[in-house]
């Protein structure tokens, strides 16, 4: 639900792609992980995601019959990114 609500809210200018979603052991709060490209379009993507934090939620609670939803926080992956530089630098060693 997270992935749809970026796509459908972002301004097309990079791609979000939503990597992992955690949740909190009381299910109050979601961490939703993410990717960017380009890269140097990371800041303004997890802001504007931030700033779009609570309208997420409702979005999550309008397209599924979760019954309390969480609170959404939002990041950037950054051991996916680790992950890619590795599977980069393998393939070019």
């Amino acid at each position: 639900m997270a992935a749809r609500f970026l796509e459908e809210e972002s301004s097309g200018i990079s791609m979000i792609t939503v990597t992992r979603v955690e949740t909190s052991k009381d299910k109050k709060e979601a961490r939703i992980f993410f990717t960017v490209l380009p890269q140097e379009k990371e800041k303004a993507a997890l802001d504007f995601a931030k700033r779009k934090s609570g309208l997420c939620r409702d979005y999550i609670v309008k397209h599924t019959r979760i019954g309390r939803p969480p609170r959404v926080k939002f990041f950037i992956d950054q051991g996916e990114k680790n992950r890619q530089r590795i599977d980069f630098l393998s393939q070019n060693d």
